[in-house]
């Protein structure tokens, strides 16, 4: 059997297509949620027509956000679930399955040891990104290399990532793309974005830049002074939120004419904003992403990326330098590029490779 093991809106997103996959070919698939993030789970499985819901969930309470909360989170799961007596509830006793893992985040390490605590093989979707500068993005670059280390399977989103995987053991793929493109396509029948064009995006969330004043004062700094003929809609984390406030820049941006202040969306409305802008200014490696198959202008607000995607051609790679960041924010035009055409999807590939695995 498969086991699906997500804990966050991103993960949940890049697996959507393989879940419905699963569902449209009438396959079982046991889904396993961690419960890092709730907020918005059912919208998730609403957007993407996805049935199932999760068959055990790990934990209850709040979104998990801060490192130190997610931690203790983390060693709370592991401690409970290992146990033997557990191995039923997750797994439904079975000994043969593959516990499929998407990513970077704590959840992904703690799906791979639950499955090699109980003797399962671990699949890595997403896999061999590396940035090869531990500080950034952090923690997400140790948590990868521990999770190649507890890995059976790697699916990897080109050859690039795929000669990160050189030293590691295991059954290694190449799905050419990642499986967001596939979301994307999931995406294409909605309408367009319910706001005149001629808008930028904005949205920022990573810890070494929220949790760093100066850093994002650089960034508010940069979308107070740009152009106020072209309005930037902010979409606002919580966790961006609240830095913004504690820092007293919230109050800056909310008088600015030009900046729009939103709560975050749905993905299916987000990506019908992002359709529709000029640009995207982000620190989301899913952002990235999704930028480099639409072919839209977007600016990287970050000293290093584990991808490549969209490098060279639709994205700046800041490194939180002045001069990138005022060149990209004056002409962002002429970064933009024709959509990407994709030919084989990834989350097809990864679930025959799997089932033949498993058979």
């Amino acid at each position: 059997m498969i086991h699906i093991f997500i804990g966050t809106k991103a993960q949940l997103i890049k697996m959507a297509p393989l879940m419905r996959v699963l569902q449209d070919r009438g396959h079982d698939y046991n889904f396993i949620y961690s419960g890092q993030h709730r907020d918005t789970v059912d919208d998730i499985l609403a957007n993407f027509a996805i049935s199932k819901k999760p068959d055990v969930t790990l934990y209850h309470g709040r979104d998990i956000t801060g490192i130190v909360q997610m931690g203790k989170w983390a060693f709370d799961i592991m401690r409970k679930y290992s146990s033997s007596e557990h191995a039923a509830e997750l797994f439904r006793n079975d000994k043969n399955g593959i516990v499929l893992n998407h990513g970077d985040t704590f959840s992904t390490l703690l799906g791979s040891a639950l499955a090699k605590r109980h003797g399962l093989k671990s699949a890595h979707v997403e896999s061999g990104l590396r940035s090869h500068n531990i500080l950034h993005p952090f923690p997400e670059e140790l948590t990868r290399l521990a999770t190649f280390r507890l890995s059976d399977y790697f699916f990897a989103p080109g050859a690039w990532a795929l000669a990160n995987l050189a030293g590691y053991r295991g059954v290694k793929i190449n799905t050419l793309h990642n499986t967001l493109c596939d979301a994307l396509r999931h995406t294409s029948h909605q309408t367009a974005a319910s706001r005149a064009p001629g808008y930028g995006l904005v949205s920022v969330h990573r810890f070494e830049n929220i949790f760093f004043r100066k850093r994002l004062q650089l960034i508010v700094d940069m979308l107070l002074a740009s152009d106020p003929a072209r309005p930037k809609l902010f979409i606002l984390h919580k966790p961006t939120e609240k830095k913004l406030k504690q820092y007293g820049l919230y109050d800056r941006l909310a008088a600015c004419s030009h900046i729009e202040l939103h709560p975050r969306y749905d993905y299916f409305r987000f990506i019908a904003l992002l359709r529709g802008s000029d640009y995207l200014v982000t620190d989301g490696g899913s952002n990235q992403e999704e930028c480099s198959y639409l072919g839209l202008p977007c600016l990287l607000m970050r000293k290093a990326t584990e991808r490549q995607e969209g490098l060279g051609h639709n994205t700046v790679l800041s490194g939180y330098d002045q001069a990138i960041v005022r060149s990209f924010m004056e002409q962002p035009e002429r970064y933009r590029r024709p959509p990407l055409e994709i030919l084989q999807s990834p989350s097809e590939l990864i679930i025959d490779s799997l089932q033949a695995f498993i058979d």
